[in-house]
């Protein structure tokens, strides 16, 4: 279970258990002041108040396999509420490194 910062180039999880920190795929590349504009990360909360859910991460593949979208889907550990909180396009390649970066 995880508290969650997100913005439109990516997301930031932080274990509700340990406090142990990870960024979703390539979001440690655009986490910065610079890259933020107008777009500062935000704590994902739900509808009910409860900012601590379960995650899940999924990826659009192109044709070739390789990954063009990235998707954070997250489920509030306490009313069970389940929406996409962001999702960001993947325009570089190579990008295999991506699928074990959740």
């Amino acid at each position: 279970m995880f508290f969650v910062l997100v913005n439109a180039s990516g997301a930031e999880r932080e274990c509700s258990g340990c406090s142990s920190r990870a960024f979703i795929a390539d979001s440690e590349e655009y986490w910065n002041e610079e890259s933020w504009e107008d777009d500062e990360p935000g704590a994902a909360g739900c509808p009910c108040g409860s900012e601590e859910f379960e995650a899940a991460v999924a990826f659009s593949l192109g044709g070739d396999g390789s990954v063009r979208w990235v998707t954070v889907g997250l489920r509030c550990i306490k009313d069970g509420f389940c929406g996409t909180y962001a999702d960001w396009k993947i325009d570089y390649s190579p990008t295999e490194h991506l699928l074990t970066m959740v």
